[in-house]
Order: structure tokens, then C-alpha cells, then sequence
């Protein structure tokens, strides 16, 4: 089998996983408080190629990419004015903390709203934690003081979902947190529509290979087989 298959399927591939996260970036383009992603692709090594009689080097030829990791950029986005009472933003460093079934998670995203019982609750029902790591509590107006509201550190923070994360809290974070406003989303959708336009043109390149490749191997089994020694 040609080597250039290979080659060009894993490039394939790699750009089909890229794409996957850059649509779903964009899909969370005015979600409030999302962390864009960012994927890593590396060649899997590359070969020397040499003359079969002579042994004179000719080039080397690569073997495949592959993706090696993903990166959540975490950098905090500006704050957009909402007015509503339960808009809560961290303006700097920190997460919101939500309990959920699987335990605490900690989240950038603001949008809460109110909860059984009187108490503050994210979009998805979980119970957004205070500073004591207990549920916070609304004020008889329906209102919540920020101060009401914990804003951790946390260490080793990685993306579960679209909002949540996962990680450690280690103390108050420096952030603090604004009513009646939301953090923006960190996907710049300009730049995230250019780099999806350049990862379908490297899939389209690799699919064209295949397709040169394969025409190449039926043109050598069917006219090359056939000529008279």
C-alpha cells in the first residue's frame, strides 16, 4: 500500500478533529463566560529516503500528523452590561463554584437565576456556592449581594462541557465579581472563521492526494500489468 495513504488520511483526520472544535467554538460565540479551545497537531516522524543502488540521500518524507493536545484559553474577556439582578461577572481572576451530582465544579459563566428554596442557581439548576462553600441564599428582594457570591482559584482547571470545569480550589481568587453584567464569550469569530476556511482547504489538500494517489495505483495495476515484456 502506498505510503502517501497513509499520509494524507491522517492529515484528514487531524483537520476532521479541528474542525469539530472550531464549530463548536463558533456555535459559542455569545455564550456568556466560554473558554475557546485550541488544538495541537505534530508529524508522527519522517523518513530518509534514499537512492536503492547508489544510497545517495534524496529527502526525507513525513509520516502523518497527528492531534497531541488540547488547550482551553482561559484568559479572562471583558464584562457586558446586562442590568439584570442576577448577572453576576468576575471581573479578573476566578471561577464561580456550582454543585452539581458529580461534585463541585466552577464555571465563568454568570447567568444565574432563581432556584428552589430562595437560593442562586446556574442554567442548569446547580446551586452556585458563597465563599463558605454553601448554597447562596437570595435576599428577600430576589436579589443577591455579590459579596454573597465565592470566586475561587482554582489549579488544574479543564474544561467538562461547555460551561463547567473541573479542578482543584485553592482560596479566594483576585476577581471581583460585578452585578448586572456577564463576561463575553472568548471566541473571536473572525479569526475562528479564518482558521476553519484554512483547516477545510488542508482537508480538501489531503483528499486530493488520496484521490491522485489512488489513480496512480490503478493506472500502474491495470496499464503497466498489461504492456508485453
Amino acid at each position: 500500500m502506498d505510503r502517501g495513504l497513509y499520509v494524507a488520511a491522517s492529515g484528514m483526520l487531524s483537520e476532521l478533529v479541528r474542525q469539530e472544535q472550531l464549530a463548536n467554538d463558533l456555535a459559542n460565540v455569545s455564550t456568556a463566560g466560554y473558554k475557546a479551545d485550541r488544538v495541537s497537531q505534530k508529524s508522527f516522524g519522517s523518513l530518509l529516503l534514499s537512492n536503492s543502488r547508489t544510497g545517495q540521500p534524496i529527502g526525507a518524507v513525513g509520516l502523518g500528523s497527528q492531534i497531541t493536545k488540547y488547550t482551553t484559553d482561559l484568559r479572562p474577556q471583558a464584562l457586558k452590561q446586562t442590568d439584570e439582578p442576577l448577572d453576576l461577572g468576575i471581573e479578573g481572576e476566578g471561577f464561580f463554584a456550582v454543585q452539581t451530582g458529580q461534585g463541585v465544579r466552577f464555571t465563568r459563566n454568570g447567568s444565574f437565576t432563581s432556584g428552589p428554596g430562595g437560593t442562586l442557581v446556574d442554567q442548569l439548576g446547580h446551586a452556585v456556592l458563597g465563599p463558605d462553600r454553601r448554597p447562596v441564599k437570595l435576599a428577600a428582594d430576589g436579589t443577591v449581594p455579590a459579596s454573597a457570591v465565592g470566586v475561587f482559584a482554582v489549579t488544574g482547571a479543564k474544561k467538562e462541557g461547555d460551561a463547567l470545569f473541573t479542578g482543584t480550589a485553592a482560596g479566594a481568587a483576585t476577581g471581583a465579581v460585578r452585578t448586572g453584567q456577564l463576561e463575553g464569550s472568548g471566541v473571536d469569530s473572525a479569526h475562528t472563521m479564518i482558521d476553519m476556511l484554512g483547516s477545510l482547504r488542508a482537508f480538501e489538500a489531503s483528499q486530493r492526494a488520496i484521490t491522485t494517489i489512488d489513480s496512480t495505483l490503478r493506472a500502474a495495476a491495470t496499464q503497466v500489468g498489461s504492456l508485453n515484456g
